[in-house]
């Protein structure tokens, strides 16, 4: 640590998605300069930029460029290539660390890395080849789902599988590369945790958020979760014992499966920012991106205070297949915000943006941001006040 990186330097991101365009909207408020790289041109991030360099992210004199211009780089998604997080380390502070991203952007890696530590992970196997199949079934059973050791989200890379058979035919659709095997949880909520933990150790944390999906994709935030208060403190410590087991500096989320015996089981990892704490924009002190901000820049970490129970909506193409959706619908609810990403094709299961409703409980928040969803494509305009 060698001090705090005050506002007026220069902020770099290594990807240019909606959680590099939030990131870059809170540090730009804090009076950073922001400069982003990725592959893409007029990007959701690069569009609220101070600079956009458009390289392939393989392209390492271009990334030593970058570097050498930022004090300090962070990154908006982890599937960057460990040798462009190297490279970059040579020449700027980057939070979190490569062997961060090396860990979470392996399932392999991820799961055998939380299980070292102790941790309750949903019970798996590791899949190099066919021959591994019938061993790992045998370990974990069925049903069971195989997923793709790398590059997988949103339900992409994964199959559900009851029999061996079923499992090769899997395992070839997934192109026959590494996979992970892991027993199929019967669980009863889907829960998660977004922290931060800063260069001194300190952490902090947003509390255990619901998570509904559909499609595979997350399409509600419930935040508080209705859980116990036993689960709230063990879905913390489990978080705490994570960020501090990685020596991670900057935003992580935990996803955990909570069972019908309220065990909670870790489902993956994510190293940034995440869609669960969408929320944290409009309903507490501090955002999950103004943190970012700070542990990147060896500031304190802000106040996770949250002023009212909320409500996230994520917004995907599919509000786009009969036109532009009603957006002064949607603002005839005042306690929803709108947030949109500046992406320019809408296409089905694409995020294009989120909603967040405010109130004084979980339940009327959830009935004002599906309400206003609803909305969008409702053809009406009603005054809701």
């Amino acid at each position: 640590m060698n001090g705090p990186i005050l506002p007026g330097a220069r902020l770099g991101v290594l990807g240019s998605g909606q959680l590099g365009r939030m990131f870059a909207i809170a540090a730009r408020r804090m009076g950073y300069r922001v400069e982003v790289f990725s592959p893409d041109r007029d990007s959701p991030t690069g569009q609220v930029a101070d600079a956009e360099v458009v390289a392939p992210y393989d392209d390492l004199d271009a990334v030593t460029a970058f570097a050498r211009r930022v004090d300090a780089l962070t990154f908006e998604f982890e599937n960057v290539p460990a040798a462009t997080a190297a490279a970059a380390a040579e020449h700027t502070r980057v939070r979190p660390s490569g062997h961060v991203l090396h860990v979470t952007q392996q399932r392999a890696r991820e799961k055998s890395f939380v299980a070292a530590l102790g941790l309750p992970v949903t019970p798996f196997a590791l899949v190099d080849d066919e021959v591994a199949l019938g061993p790992a079934l045998a370990r974990v059973g069925c049903p069971a789902v195989l997923k793709s050791a790398r590059f997988g989200y949103d339900g992409k890379g994964q199959v559900a599988i009851a029999s061996l058979d079923a499992a090769v035919s899997a395992f070839r659709a997934l192109g026959s590369q590494p996979c992970v095997l892991e027993q199929f949880v019967d669980f009863r909520l889907e829960v998660s945790v977004v922290a931060a933990r800063g260069e001194d150790g300190s952490f902090a944390h947003y509390g255990v958020v619901e998570n509904r999906h559909a499609r595979h994709i997350l399409d509600v935030t419930i935040a508080p979760a209705n859980v116990s208060d036993a689960v709230r403190r063990s879905a913390v410590d489990i978080t705490r014992a994570v960020l501090d087991g990685l020596d991670v500096v900057g935003v992580l989320c935990v996803e955990f499966f909570l069972d019908a015996d309220d065990r909670l089981l870790i489902n993956e990892l994510a190293p940034r920012p995440h869609n669960s704490g969408h929320f944290t924009v409009d309903a507490c002190v501090t955002s999950q991106f103004e943190q970012q901000v700070r542990a990147t820049c060896g500031l304190p970490l802000g106040s996770t205070r949250q002023l009212a129970p909320a409500v996230m909506v994520n917004l995907l193409g599919d509000l786009w297949t009969a036109g532009e959706p009603d957006w002064a619908a949607l603002c005839a609810f005042p306690q929803v915000k709108l947030h949109l990403y500046g992406k320019h094709e809408a296409r089905p299961g694409r995020k294009m943006g989120h909603a967040t409703a405010m109130a004084g409980t979980p339940e009327e928040a959830l009935q004002a941001a599906t309400q206003a969803r609803t909305a969008l494509t409702a053809g009406r305009f009603a005054d809701t006040r």
